[in-house]
């Protein structure tokens, strides 16, 4: 898998919602910088006490992707190899293998 298809699978995951899923909720940041995320979005989300948030800048705006199991099992599976592909380990080591050889002749 190379850099850029993961790079564009990440940005897949992390884009806007289409027009009918977007719905503007509102709420305020405290004197100590504290940021309520209104229940209605806890809920659909899965956000519970503790859930770690990641906050992305992008294009102006803010994005804010909760780190839930569900998201992590997302990932699952990505870096699968094809059939007939070696592990970019393997690829490395016959790499770094040949230019050994090619240094001791």
């Amino acid at each position: 898998m190379t850099y850029n298809s993961v790079l564009s699978y990440f940005q897949g995951m992390l884009s806007y919602p289409k027009e009918k899923d977007k719905h503007m909720h509102t709420a305020y940041v405290t004197s100590k910088g504290q940021l309520v995320v209104p229940s209605r979005l806890r809920r659909r989300y899965g956000i519970k006490p503790g859930t770690r948030i990641n906050f992305l800048e992008e294009n102006g705006r803010i994005i804010l992707q909760p780190v839930t199991r569900e998201y992590i099992r997302s990932f699952r599976g990505i870096f699968k190899l094809k059939a007939g592909e070696k592990p970019a380990t393997q690829e490395l080591r016959e790499d770094r293998s040949a230019d050994r050889k090619r240094e001791e002749s």
